[in-house]
């Protein structure tokens, strides 16, 4: 089983993250369902997008990729790249489907505890 506190940054991260990219009163959901015994999260904002190029690069350490938010917060594009080490460690994986305009959506999946019967 995953490592709570670690999906909790996980979180916090990508929500984070959802917020300073989306425009005020924008829209941020989270969700999360049970997939193959999988547990699996998707936190999807309606805010400015992702190149399908950026979105490529974004998880990779020797691209660095950084982007101001919409009220021009800094970033240090560390973050999602921690999100990533975090979740392959604990046996999951994390992606993301953006359209530049539209929003993004960043999933991360990682397998469920088993159930003591």
């Amino acid at each position: 089983s995953a490592d709570e506190n670690m999906l909790k940054l996980v979180l916090r991260n990508l929500i984070s993250n959802s917020i300073k990219f989306t425009h005020e009163n924008g829209i941020v959901e989270i969700t999360a369902v049970e997939n193959q015994g999988k547990a699996e999260i998707c936190i999807s904002d309606n805010g400015v997008g992702i190149s399908e190029n950026d979105a490529k690069n974004l998880f990779k350490l020797d691209v660095h990729y950084t982007k101001n938010g919409t009220a021009n917060e800094k970033g240090s594009g560390l973050g999602l790249i921690l999100c990533k080490e975090i979740i392959e460690k604990n046996n999951g994986s994390i992606w993301v489907e953006s359209e530049v305009n539209k929003g993004s959506k960043f999933y991360f999946s990682f397998p469920l505890a088993n159930k003591l019967s």
